[in-house]
C-alpha cells in the first residue's frame, strides 16, 4: 500500500522526488507517513481537503480487509 500511495502523490506534487512514505505496523494500526517537499502541502490537500480525505478513505478500506486500523499523517 506504501507504493501505491507514494505513486499517487507523486503524480500530484511539483517536486515528485521530495515524496517520501513510511509505514509503520502495529498489531492494530498501520501508520502511514507521507513527507512532500517545500510547497507541495497544498496539492496535497487539495480544494477543501479533497485529495487528502480521498486517500485516507483509500487506506481505510484496504486496511479494513485486514482488520486494522490507518492512519495517514502529512508532514511537509
Amino acid at each position: 500500500m506504501k507504493d501505491y500511495v507514494e505513486f499517487i502523490v507523486k503524480h500530484l506534487v511539483d517536486n515528485p522526488d521530495a515524496v517520501r512514505v513510511t509505514e509503520v505496523q502495529s498489531e492494530r494500526v498501520t501508520v502511514y507517513e507521507l513527507r512532500v517537499g517545500e510547497g507541495d502541502m497544498g496539492k496535497i490537500i487539495g480544494k477543501r481537503g479533497q485529495n487528502a480525505s480521498a486517500l485516507r478513505t483509500l487506506l481505510n478500506a484496504v486496511s479494513a480487509k485486514s482488520g486494522k486500523r490507518a492512519v495517514l499523517e502529512i508532514l511537509e
